[in-house]
């Protein structure tokens, strides 16, 4: 794995690089940062593509802008990533609040994305007030850690799957400020990813991004979007299921890039 600084915007953007091949680009969930792709990150590198996973600006070298930041504004973030590493089009893997981001960018840069694949994709049909409630209280340090975890459990992680690999990498600041991005802008800006295929890989338990959502987008593109369900698994999917997505995406893959 290697680091580079990647100029874009208001300052340069931290990634980090595995592999060598066509570009596969990871965008974390909301609050959290590129770690949470390690697993998957490596998997696909070793399967012979060249995978950038960009830290959200505020962490690592990304500087935060002064002015307030847009879905448009991170997708141009991604879209910098691409154009600088010289190897698009690239297929962009949106976790959670990620997918948003690679919808618009796919919106907003069509000639750089082949194709996007959503992990838990949510954004138009809401969780019910219970769950937004745990959501709110994840990134609450008012409450004590236990108080957390057991939030994270029960917004993030199927039952009985062990919460405690996201006891920790929740980034408040972080989280409001992707936060208010969402709200400038309206979904039917960035839902239908642009023009993009698209594989939306559905947590049978996810409690966020609740399956209606991709029951949704297919409602809203038919066949240019395939719905690959995830047992045992919630909104967190990564550290629940890390073999099982790794070998979904890197089918996808695959076949998007069969010759």
């Amino acid at each position: 794995m290697t680091k580079v600084l990647v100029p874009a915007g208001p300052g340069p953007i931290d990634v980090c690089v595995r592999g060598q091949g066509r570009l596969v680009v990871m965008l974390p969930s909301l609050g959290r940062g590129a770690e949470d792709f390690d697993h998957l990150a490596t998997a696909v590198a070793d399967a012979g593509y060249r995978v950038a996973c960009p830290q959200p600006r505020g962490l690592g070298a990304a500087s935060v802008p002064e002015a307030e930041e847009t879905l448009g504004a991170l997708a141009a973030d991604v879209a910098a990533v691409i154009t600088e590493l010289g190897e698009s089009p690239a297929v962009i893997v949106g976790h959670a609040y990620g997918n948003r981001i690679a919808r618009m960018t796919a919106t907003n840069h069509p000639d750089l994305v082949e194709s996007l694949v959503l992990l838990a994709c949510g954004g138009f049909i809401p969780p019910t007030d219970e769950v937004a409630a745990d959501l709110r209280l994840v990134f609450d340090p008012r409450h004590p850690p236990e108080v957390r975890l057991e939030a994270v459990g029960r917004a993030f992680f199927a039952p009985g799957n062990d919460p405690s690999p996201w006891a920790d990498g929740w980034y408040g600041s972080l989280a409001q400020r992707q936060e208010r991005a969402t709200v400038s802008t309206p979904v039917d800006d960035w839902w239908e990813g642009g023009r993009a295929p698209m594989l939306a890989v559905q947590p049978a338990d996810d409690v966020l991004a609740v399956p209606a959502n991709a029951d949704a987008l297919v409602a809203a593109v038919g066949d240019r979007v395939e719905v690959v369900t995830v047992a045992g698994a919630g909104h967190a999917l990564l550290p629940e299921q890390p073999e099982a997505v790794a070998d979904i995406v890197i089918e996808w893959l695959r076949r998007r890039w069969a010759n």
